[in-house]
């Protein structure tokens, strides 16, 4: 396996670019299989996806389950891309990693009828002084709803610029009363196969589990998403609830959120105990520290010119002015 801190400045080879390749590496080393015949059909599937657009069928679905989302109250607007362009709401709702329907880029549109968001309810237990069960609609009735512009860099090196609609995560955590013993906050994505197709397979240990410290948690960039482009979210992008922490690689942000938790010990994380050498607790965007497979220098913007330039990461994603402080003597190459 080649070093995680090999040398920076080489661009990813051609045909590490496309994310189903980059899925199948990924798989590769987490199961120990040999799939160099998968790699080359992905290799295929992921430039027609990329060069023509994703299967009739999954744009039909994407395009119908969109039309039904309701639009939501936007009390404040904000703007942290920096004046980046948007990605294209098409892209946004159909290029997605959410391997609970599908580990194909389109298989989360092609699936999303599957998951059902309402009813949902949400449990926050733990080290907590009001631990409770709480139905979505109401959690969502004690907060206004923001949208804040975030970049979004995937961990496979490919970005976009995203509107999401949503509410501080602090705020709702300050409303449960931590206790002084709860120094992380755990999350728990849904347990359902039958909901989640994906869930029959495992290419992870189900259900999808994340964390934060409690100060990254409570830092006012850390998000509990509803919405996406002015609308709740669609199924595909994490309904009816999701994490955003926009200077992480964007597998922290796990989706369809049934349960948060205050805990006194670091939680288990669903990539890091998969495959611990690349995918670390931290997960801050980083270029000086590549994955084991490919470097994390720079990113494919989506929905650019399959032949566009490769725009340079920046550290933390570009929110290293607010986010930095957070990681003060910390060594980010051991701490990815």
């Amino acid at each position: 396996m080649p070093s995680r801190r090999s040398q920076l400045g080489t661009e990813p080879p051609a045909s590490e670019i496309t994310s189903e390749t980059l899925y199948l590496r990924r798989r590769d080393f987490i199961r120990n299989t040999a799939l160099f015949a998968a790699t080359a059909t992905a290799v295929g599937g992921g430039l027609r996806f990329l060069v023509r657009g994703r299967r009739v069928t999954d744009r039909e679905r994407a395009q119908t389950a969109a039309a039904a989302r309701a639009p939501l109250p936007i009390a404040t607007r904000s703007e942290y891309a920096g004046g980046e362009a948007l990605t294209a709401e098409r892209d946004v709702t159909s290029y997605n990693n959410f391997y609970e329907l599908g580990t194909a880029k389109e298989d989360p549109a092609a699936n999303a009828h599957t998951l059902r968001p309402r009813p949902w309810t949400v449990t926050i237990a733990g080290e907590v002084r009001r631990p409770r069960t709480v139905d979505i609609d109401e959690l969502l009735g004690w907060f206004p709803l923001e949208e804040r512009i975030y970049r979004m860099r995937c961990v496979e090196a490919w970005s976009m610029v995203i509107p999401w609609v949503g509410i501080p995560l602090g705020d709702v955590l300050k409303r449960f009363k931590p206790t002084s013993r709860a120094k992380y906050v755990a999350f728990k994505t849904l347990l359902d196969p039958k909901q989640m197709p994906g869930q029959h397979y495992d290419v992870l240990d189900w259900p999808y589990v994340e964390g934060l410290r409690i100060d990254e948690a409570m830092h006012p960039l850390a998000l509990l998403a509803v919405g996406v482009y002015g609308q709740s979210l669609p199924n595909q992008n994490g309904a009816p609830l999701r994490l955003v922490t926009p200077w992480k690689y964007g597998f922290k942000g796990l989706k369809a959120i049934v349960e948060i938790r205050f805990t006194e010990r670091q939680p288990p994380t669903s990539w890091n105990i998969a495959y611990p050498e690349a995918y670390g607790f931290y997960a801050n965007v980083n270029p000086a520290v590549d994955h084991p497979n490919w470097s994390q220098a720079t990113e494919r913007r989506i929905g650019a010119n399959l032949f566009a330039d490769r725009i340079p990461t920046q550290p933390f994603n570009g929110y290293a002015n607010e986010v930095a402080g957070l990681y003060q003597g910390m060594d980010l190459r051991r701490n990815y």
